[in-house]
């Protein structure tokens, strides 16, 4: 739960431990905007006020299954910019993922690295109850690829954001976002799994 906002205090507090870390970030969005309404920090900003702050090691930052309308005619120049890697969404379609978290796994290499996953990365058919919902997005086996994919990372947090139930009277997205987190918590350094 909680938008995409609480990932920017948690990076500057991990960045002020580690210095800059890596970035695995699934998301229908790339969150770098700039302003909305007037306001610099809000869901659609967090990465880029923390590239501003230097608080991304920028060349080891992945956005994964990035989809969805735009107002910009090159709505990934920013994240080019910053040396950022876009797997927009349609490089998954249908396959499987442990080939690219195979590359991912190698760019981050063995430096402090975070996990963010918006549920939005997933289809809505899956978790409809987010509130910038986006067609055509990640499967939930794809999702355990991504995070299954960072074990022996070195993670020194993660997140699951934008879970909204009331979007979702079934309950499937609490269900799935709950699953997502504690396979997140088995792929921390240190816990030991079957």
């Amino acid at each position: 739960g909680g938008d995409h906002t609480i990932t920017y205090p948690i990076l500057q507090a991990l960045a002020a431990k580690h210095g800059p870390v890596g970035l695995v970030h699934v998301d229908a969005h790339t969150d770098t905007g700039d302003t909305a309404l007037g306001e610099k920090i809000y869901h659609g900003s967090p990465f880029r006020r923390c590239v501003e702050e230097g608080l991304l090691d920028c060349g080891r930052v992945v956005q994964i299954g990035i989809r969805g309308s735009s107002y910009d005619p090159d709505p990934h120049k920013y994240c080019r910019e910053q040396r950022f890697r876009v797997v927009p969404v349609e490089e998954c379609w249908m396959k499987s993922l442990e080939p690219l978290m195979r590359e991912v796994r190698a760019q981050m290499g063995d430096k402090p690295m975070y996990i963010s996953f918006d549920i939005d990365g997933l289809d809505p058919a899956y978790a409809p109850g987010t509130g910038t919902p986006e067609i055509a997005g990640l499967t939930p086996a794809q999702a355990l690829e991504i995070i299954r994919g960072c074990k022996g990372l070195n993670i020194v947090g993660c997140d699951l954001v934008e879970v909204s139930p009331m979007y979702d009277v079934s309950g499937n997205t609490a269900l799935l976002g709950a699953n997502l987190l504690f396979e997140m918590l088995c792929v921390l350094p240190g816990v030991k799994t079957l």
